[in-house]
């Protein structure tokens, strides 16, 4: 079960805005991957054009996101690779649940 510690920084991490909508970015290809059967991978390269953020900030924002568990990434040659830790996810909704089932 998830403490309150890893549930805080999970939130701090989707608190920044323009880090939530990369998350969100992140996990979109996650969902046209399954509907289409398509091994679709999400670059951030692909991140840079669709933010409109430099370099920089896109690997900030995905540093803080890999390292509050919601992401993976995986170099595939000269780029990087981004997927959703499912398992991460899961457990945040079950954690919530839980919660509003005891109210």
């Amino acid at each position: 079960m998830m403490d309150t510690v890893k549930l805080a920084k999970i939130l701090k991490a989707l608190s920044h805005p323009k880090r939530l909508e990369l998350f969100f970015k992140i996990a979109e290809k996650r969902e046209t991957e399954f509907k289409t059967g398509c091994e679709c991978e999400c670059f951030v390269t692909d991140m840079i054009h669709s933010l409109k953020l430099g370099a920089p900030t896109i690997s900030h924002h995905i540093k803080e996101l890999e390292n509050a568990g919601l992401i993976t990434t995986e170099r595939k040659g000269k780029y990087l690779s981004a997927k959703v830790r499912e398992e991460t996810v899961a457990e945040v909704n079950k954690l919530f649940a839980d919660q509003m089932r005891q109210k």
